[in-house]
């Protein structure tokens, strides 16, 4: 008879639990998640100071702001964290607290695409401006 049950021989349980586990598979999005929080204080102090500066603007001016170059790659960067973080931040929640399999699948499942459906039409938004912007009116 096992000394542990569940287990046939005197195998110790941290041999049978080597390579699984918390301790290899939570690291990567743990350092994602500080890097992306880390990437996210210098974009939204930028985004406040230039929606700061078009806040009284008409629409054309916030389509020229928005069409120049560096102000393009800044929005694009802070839609790709912003939805990137907010993703990694939500599946540790639906990891902790979801216990039933099937739901939590389900709903790792549609906060990914949702995830990546929002950063696309963000992503696409800014495109769209930055590509056209001016030239509307």
């Amino acid at each position: 008879m096992s000394a542990y049950p569940g287990q046939e021989g005197l195998r110790d349980p941290l041999k049978v639990a080597h390579g699984l586990g918390a301790s290899r598979s939570g690291v990567r999005p743990w350092w994602l998640q500080r890097v992306t929080a880390v990437a996210l204080v210098p974009l939204s102090i930028w985004f406040l100071f230039l929606m700061g500066g078009v806040l009284q603007a008409d629409y054309p001016t916030v389509l020229e702001t928005i069409a120049q170059p560096v102000h393009a790659i800044f929005l694009i960067a802070f839609v790709v964290c912003l939805f990137w973080h907010g993703a990694l931040g939500l599946q540790v929640i639906i990891e902790d607290y979801v216990h039933t399999r099937w739901l939590e699948t389900t709903l790792q499942i549609a906060l990914r695409f949702g995830a990546l459906l929002g950063a696309l039409a963000g992503v696409m938004a800014v495109l769209a401006v930055w590509l056209t912007g001016a030239s509307y009116y």
